[in-house]
């Protein structure tokens, strides 16, 4: 084998086989509710109550979940067909080499978010601690609950789901107890969580600011749109299923009835946090509107919303992309350490200003990789995939020298349309990077660079779990073991 085949080879990045996928339905839907809990949707709920009322917040914030989870469903058949992460298939719409730069900034970005969140969360800790034994230096708290996160990650996926299975349960119960207590909160206030709005807007910017709120949800989760594979390659699946919506259950429950409900109740929550003490941010909040024993068990929700986010959601995607990078010698626990050592240097106590206009920007340069894949994986490949190249650095994703220059181009227009109408920014992105590939890919790239699988579109040789196929591809040492047989063979 040469060297540089080797490189694509980590084992943390090979195919999943069918007997190892171990997040069932439930198991899915529970690590979205715990996923859902987080940071942004509290501050979506509290900014936008100040110029609709919270009912028109609720429907555009539902709204907007349905549409993103939409996006995550039918991307992650990616994972579920052929077992693949992320990074990987990106090598098909990006090439062997050119896979690396769009990964490196949705892995920068899940790190950046990997530190928001912990430091939420360890302002919680820090209070709970302060309310019990008197203890306060969030600092120690950040430290300690980035350690605690990294390790649980570092175990597997499969400690993730036995921790959603935990988080899920806790977070839901203490979610309804903090809305009562908030809503109690501003009832003393006189004042109506359903009909209380500070600067109401009327017209069409009102229309304007609905659609804010609908964009801003699609933006926090245009990253998992993204790269679900990473995720949803761990889900069971029925193999010979030739029905998508039968064969992608397991995805759909979660992302379109477990995430819409659970996030938009939480962007009711920051609402009304919002209405009842003036501030969106739940450890302020709580701390306003409670204290003592009844405070601490509060803040344990954003301990667990934060903690079951950042290991699914932003960890796990991040270290894929990094051991992509780094080939076999960056192993998924290196990729989970780089992710979390991102996460603190880029100082998360100051991305926190400018929360808003990030989830605009990223959702629009996201959302032309979530087009760009939704062309290449179902309008020009139609799920059929030449899996065993994706691994070959001399293969059919190799291009020119690494790079699918129809994916990069595609991108850098999408992206930059998305991001000057930033208003639409996840449809503009969506539609003009999927487009644009279209184009560039099938009459201009595909044309000179041959693809197997469209050469000769057979199911039998391209799909994965609808035909009962497990993608087999031997990591880098068992490859070099295989080739070293019929060459001390050759010399007896």
């Amino acid at each position: 084998m040469k060297e540089p085949s080797r490189y694509l080879k980590s084992p943390d990045l090979l195919p999943i086989a069918h007997q190892d996928r171990k997040i069932g339905t439930f198991g899915f839907a529970l690590i979205w509710i715990g996923m859902a809990v987080v940071l942004a949707a509290f501050a979506i709920g509290g900014a936008a109550v100040e110029q609709m009322p919270l009912s028109w917040v609720l429907a555009a914030s539902f709204i907007g979940c349905v549409l993103i989870g939409s996006f995550i469903s039918i991307i992650a058949d990616i994972g579920i067909e052929h077992g693949l992460s992320f990074p990987v298939y990106m090598r098909a719409p990006f090439g062997t080499i050119g896979t690396h730069i769009p990964s490196a900034i949705r892995g920068i970005a899940a790190s950046m978010w990997f530190g928001i969140n912990t430091y939420f969360g360890a302002l919680a800790i820090n209070g709970i601690l302060n309310v019990l034994f008197g203890f306060d230096n969030w600092f120690i708290c950040f430290l300690a609950f980035v350690a605690v996160q990294v390790a649980n990650t570092i175990i597997g996926i499969k400690s993730i789901e036995k921790f959603a299975d935990l988080a899920a349960p806790v977070i839901i119960l203490i979610s309804i107890w903090m809305y009562i207590t908030l809503s109690d909160q501003a009832a003393a206030a006189d004042k109506n969580v359903w009909s209380w709005v500070e600067n109401p807007l009327s017209g069409g910017l009102l229309f304007n600011a609905f659609m804010v709120v609908i964009l801003a949800n699609m933006g926090y989760w245009s990253t998992l749109a993204a790269d679900i594979s990473s995720i949803s390659r761990f889900i069971q699946a029925p193999q010979f299923e030739q029905n998508w919506f039968k064969r992608n259950k397991s995805v759909l429950v979660g992302s379109l009835i477990a995430m819409p409900i659970t996030q938009t109740f939480v962007v009711a929550i920051g609402g009304v946090a919002f209405i009842a003490v003036g501030n969106y941010d739940p450890v302020a909040a709580l701390q306003e509107a409670s204290s003592g024993i009844v405070l601490a068990i509060l803040l344990l929700l954003i301990v667990f919303a934060q903690w079951s986010t950042n290991t699914a959601a932003n960890l796990v995607p991040a270290a894929t992309v990094f051991s992509n990078i780094g080939g076999p010698k960056v192993p998924f626990y290196a990729g989970v350490l780089a992710a979390g050592i991102i996460g603190m240097v880029t100082q998360p106590w100051n991305l926190f200003n400018i929360l808003m206009p990030f989830l605009l920007i990223m959702g629009g340069v996201l959302s032309a990789i979530v087009g760009i894949l939704f062309a290449d994986y179902y309008l020009i490949r139609k799920r059929r995939v030449n899996v065993p190249d994706l691994f070959e650095m001399d293969g059919q994703y190799r291009y020119h020298y690494g790079v699918n220059w129809a994916g990069i181009i595609s991108w850098i227009i999408g992206g930059a349309l998305a991001i000057i109408f930033s208003t639409y920014s996840f449809f503009i992105g969506f539609a003009v990077g999927a487009a644009a590939y279209y184009v560039l890919a099938k009459f201009w790239w595909f044309q000179t660079y041959k693809q197997a699988e469209l050469e000769d579109p057979s199911d039998e040789k391209y799909l994965g779990v609808t035909v009962g196929r497990d993608w087999v591809i031997l990591p880098e040492r068992e490859a070099a073991a295989d080739e070293m047989v019929p060459a001390a063979n050759e010399k007896l």
